[in-house]
């Protein structure tokens, strides 16, 4: 009984900063994957972390404790965001080619979040979940998640970081990155409609007789469902270069937090 007084304060703030990461992090936060199984999976993730790294650690459950879950939860939180940003990439560029294409009127809900999606960025969505399963991933990020613990300890220095503004710089270069990489993904169908669009314009002025709505519509659908089959088979490759600059910035942001290991 003495053993689990004295442990569970320090396994309390590993199940926090766990189960923050899930409730944000893609794959995890779907809305089909039961609550019940997302507890029970952060509980025992934390008992392996638990009993590898919590045994050699101590704390005074003090009034400053309060303090020190909330940091834990924000650690969650901004681990599983990073996740979550890049992610949302291409859901972004989804958009950018819905606008482009004809299809912006045709959200869908997405099944994961349970709002509305643009179709082709939902369609792409589901394509990367699926190459990201079976690249193993979320073994990736689940092994990342309970790393955290070698970069960033209980004893951590969040607070001043947050303080300093190198998380805050590092969120907001983040978030213009990943728009930027949206734009990318999108860039060569959102060329293709703009060159569509001049073509048509210029058909306009040579021949005012055809009524360029009732040409342009279906002739958009048909060079942006074309370009789309074209430009599948390079997908997973573009997706194996977004997984890499996740893990990346995931591990950038565990430096700015803390720094690298010792040893």
């Amino acid at each position: 009984m003495n053993a689990i007084v004295q442990g569970f304060p320090i396994f309390l703030l590993i199940f926090c900063r766990i189960t923050a990461f899930f409730v944000v992090a893609p794959v995890f936060s779907s809305r089909g994957v039961p609550n019940v199984f997302k507890i029970g999976l952060g509980f025992f993730i934390s008992f392996i972390v638990f009993l590898t790294y919590g045994m050699q650690q101590t704390i005074v459950p003090d009034a400053e404790y309060v303090l020190v879950v909330i940091r834990e939860l924000l650690i969650g939180l901004l681990m599983g965001y990073v996740v979550y940003l890049f992610f949302s990439v291409v859901q972004s560029a989804g958009a950018f080619m819905d606008l482009q294409v004809g299809f912006a009127m045709a959200n869908i809900v997405d099944p994961h979040t349970g709002v509305s999606a643009p179709l082709l960025g939902n369609f792409k969505y589901m394509m990367l979940i699926v190459i990201f399963l079976m690249m193993n991933g979320h073994h990736f990020l689940l092994t990342g998640l309970m790393d955290s613990y070698k970069w960033i300890p209980i004893d951590n220095e969040l607070f001043s970081r947050l303080m300093s503004g190198g998380v805050t710089d590092f969120l907001t270069r983040t978030v213009a990155s990943t728009f930027l990489l949206a734009v990318q993904l999108a860039a060569p169908l959102v060329v293709a409609m703009f060159l569509t669009d001049v073509g048509l314009g210029f058909l306009t002025k040579t021949a005012p007789q055809f009524n360029v709505f009732v040409i342009g519509i279906p002739l958009k659908l048909l060079i942006g469902m074309v370009l789309l089959i074209l430009l599948m088979p390079g997908i997973a490759s573009l997706f194996e270069t977004l997984f890499s600059i996740m893990f990346n910035s995931l591990e950038q942001l565990l430096g700015i937090i803390q720094g690298p290991p010792e040893g």
